[in-house]
């Protein structure tokens, strides 16, 4: 292990571009950089510019397939939404970019691991836990939390360095990846105000969204999406092809007051058209196999799930433990949902499965109706009997 070696987790960005001269400098070290491509990234320009700036190596991972198959799956099979509104796209991120780094470390010989994260968000929680987890023998460096510079002290110091950074494409701090994207700061802290469009990069305003509805049928097996309109995808592209298609009729948009676990609360701005596709999709053929004691147990489970991976817990027992009861409720999980995508609604208007516990035969009021009527008359005596002893020993409770 190298004492004078740090892997630096790099975006590109102002931030962590400053953070390679800042590390050398304060640190003595070498600065090995690490660039992870979770579904919107350009690996070889950032890794020039991180080799510009003066990284000794700049290090390039195409993450998108283990996100997709070991973090965006088991969320989505698990149906957990933050708050009942966020699908959780950076947060699934953060456990893999954590292990990411732990590899690149070992392999580089890299005493420490350093962020990009502030101080008070809930990144910082998220990878320095994940490291912790997966490699508590290292070091973890933080700039931003340890210098006092302001954005535009940043900006300074970045051009008396020479340092290469990209202008700012607008006013907010964005995230992205394959299962989408947040925009916060700027004017959105002010929670009275309605995002403007130039929050909004992934989905269509209302109004510039098409005239005529468009339909989706989503094959599903054991939980998982297989294939849409009946074209077969792997899931990288099946969750591009639901980002653009949901997008241009607006769907995804997501405006919360989310908690966060420093304590504070923060105004958020999402754009997830294939999560919420997908989510809305998942529940509505969900409804149609699991018992009505299954869906109403994952329903809180799910919870606990969404906020350990909120909370930066994925690396822990909890939450494999959750992972194996998910994986059993979904076997019977399999079937087609038919969803519409109308001015920034998805709706579900159709679904069927092999393993539907919906039967016509009982549900219809119709001539084919098999269901006993008779047989309600015992039920009700038997299921009434607690609440009519109640009634006749003490009373109707003053009703």
């Amino acid at each position: 292990m190298a004492e004078n070696k740090i892997i630096l987790a790099y975006s590109g960005g102002l931030d962590t571009s400053v953070a390679i001269r800042w590390l050398q400098e304060r640190y003595q070290a070498q600065i090995v950089t690490l660039t992870i491509d979770l579904g919107m990234v350009n690996l070889e320009e950032i890794r020039q510019r991180a080799l510009r700036i003066g990284a000794v190596n700049a290090l390039t991972v195409d993450g998108k397939e283990a996100f997709y198959k070991d973090f965006i799956i088991p969320a989505l099979r698990a149906g957990a939404v933050y708050e009942d509104q966020y699908p959780l796209a950076t947060a699934l991120g953060r456990p893999l970019i954590a292990r990411y780094l732990v590899e690149a470390a070992r392999s580089e010989g890299a005493y420490a691991i350093s962020h990009g994260c502030t101080g008070k968000g809930n990144d910082q929680v998220r990878l320095d836990v994940g490291v912790n987890a997966l490699a508590p023998e290292l070091k973890i460096i933080a700039p931003i939390r340890e210098w006092a510079m302001s954005r535009e002290e940043e900006i300074e110091y970045a051009q008396m360095h020479n340092i290469p950074v990209p202008l700012s494409k607008g006013p907010y701090s964005v995230d992205e990846n394959l299962w989408g994207r947040s925009a916060e700061a700027g004017d959105l802290e002010d929670p009275w105000r309605e995002p403007p469009e130039a929050a909004y990069d992934w989905t269509r305003p209302v109004g510039d969204t098409p005239p005529e509805p468009a339909y989706l049928e989503i094959v599903f097996e054991g939980g998982l999406p297989v294939s849409i309109d009946g074209e077969g995808m792997g899931g990288i592209d099946l969750v591009r092809h639901l980002n653009r298609l949901a997008g241009d009729h607006g769907v995804g948009r997501i405006d919360h007051i989310e908690n966060r676990l420093v304590g504070i609360k923060s105004r958020e701005v999402y754009e997830a058209p294939a999560a919420v596709v997908l989510h809305t999709a998942h529940k509505a053929l969900e409804a149609m196999t699991l018992s009505k004691e299954q869906m109403r147990l994952k329903a809180r489970v799910a919870q606990e799930y969404a906020d350990v991976v909120y909370n930066g817990l994925w690396y822990t027992s909890h939450r494999r433990d959750m992972d194996a009861y998910f994986a059993s409720t979904q076997r019977h999980v399999s079937g087609t949902v038919r969803v519409k995508l109308h001015r920034g609604v998805c709706s579900v208007v159709g679904r069927s499965s092999p393993r539907a516990l919906y039967s016509y035969d009982l549900a219809t009021y119709d001539r084919g109706d098999k269901f006993d009527h008779r047989s309600s008359e015992g039920f009700i005596s038997i299921y009434g009997l607690p609440v009519r002893t109640q009634a006749q020993v003490q009373g109707n409770g003053g009703e």
